[in-house]
């Protein structure tokens, strides 16, 4: 087979000001890279789309550094070997890597890691299997502490951590597993397929008032991954010492001004609440506990888990603004 001398890259050409548009990205056709010695050229097949991302297209101080003007959006990436300069892969291996956004990469094989594309799909090692799972996994045990006959609450429980975070939960015994989404077949995907006890459309109403009817006898751990009205309510709605994991807030990701913080904080100190957030980076350690555990549960068909995939490298920039608008259900994936 005749190797491609072309690829594709999706670059970051301004800055945000709001919600992404178009003109905030540029695609660019360019030559195939070569690998180097210690390195390896993947053919990505699938690339990964992340809330995470808005934040790093800001100059904003932040955890991680800001996507460079000019240069491609990487990210997660998964995807095939065709050239390797060393021995530990071979053309045809199956690899995820971080350079994602572009149709093809020379990865430091260091930086890449060989998966079975046999044992799973190779697109759910970017999703259920990945980081996204691992986050789920994370969150739920290393950070709210979850135990049996706990009654859980995950904001955004459509997406791809909130949906594996609330099967994990449900599968380890919660007492009670509570869902908000954006729309009503999101709240029926959420109780008719994954098993949550109670889910509702947070557009419909007040999120304190549906949360308080969903889960009368309060919350014990709240995975929140959308901040604002939901963090306020899941406050209001707390038990005594209860736990907080605070993964992510997409509700103000787009914002241009700053937005007033929850009007209860003082609640968190008669409740004697536990508020962490955290970052999954932190615990990549626990990627052999995790997929150990959960890799069984999906092959078995005990953990479902959905896919949104846009077809073509060059509609990326529409998924990831699809995604933002909450368009998605699972794991927004880009099929190259």
């Amino acid at each position: 087979m005749t190797a491609p001398t072309k690829a594709t890259e999706i670059r970051l050409a301004a800055r945000p000001h709001g919600l992404p548009s178009h003109s905030d990205f540029s695609i660019v056709d360019t030559e195939v890279p070569s690998p180097e010695p210690g390195q390896i050229l993947v053919r990505n097949e699938f690339i990964s789309v992340d809330p995470y991302m808005r934040g790093r297209m800001s100059e904003a101080k932040s955890y991680a550094e800001p996507y460079e003007l000019g240069k491609v959006m990487h990210g997660g990436a998964a995807g095939e070997v065709i050239e390797s300069t060393v021995d530990d892969f071979k053309p045809g291996d199956k690899v995820v890597h971080q350079l994602g956004w572009r149709s093809h990469a020379v990865v430091d094989a260091k930086h890449a890691m060989k998966v079975d594309a046999e044992l799973a799909p190779l697109s759910s090692y970017l999703g259920v299997l990945g980081m996204t799972g691992l986050t789920a996994w994370v969150g739920l045990h290393e950070i709210a502490h979850f135990s049996p006959e706990d009654t859980v609450f995950i904001s955004g429980a459509a997406g791809a951590v909130g949906s594996v975070a609330g099967q994990l939960a449900k599968l380890k015994g919660a007492k009670r597993v509570i869902g908000s989404a954006g729309s009503a077949e999101k709240v029926r995907y959420l109780t008719e397929e994954l098993g949550f006890d109670a889910a509702f459309n947070y557009k419909d109403g007040p999120v304190a008032s549906q949360l308080a009817e969903a889960a009368p006898d309060g919350v014990d751990v709240y995975f929140d991954n959308v901040g604002g009205e939901h963090l306020e309510a899941a406050i209001e709605s707390a038990n005594l010492h209860a736990r907080f994991a605070v993964c992510g807030m997409i509700s103000t990701y787009n914002n241009t001004e700053a937005v007033p913080g929850p009007r209860n904080l003082m609640k968190i100190v008669g409740k004697r609440l536990n508020i962490q957030g955290f970052l999954v980076f932190d615990h990549n350690s626990k990627q052999p506990e995790f997929v150990a555990e959960v890799a069984p549960l999906v092959t078995g068909g005990q953990l479902k888990y959905a896919e949104t995939v846009v077809d073509g490298i060059r509609n990326a920039p529409q998924a990831f603004i699809d995604m933002l608008g909450g368009a998605n259900t699972g794991k927004m994936l880009v099929r190259v």
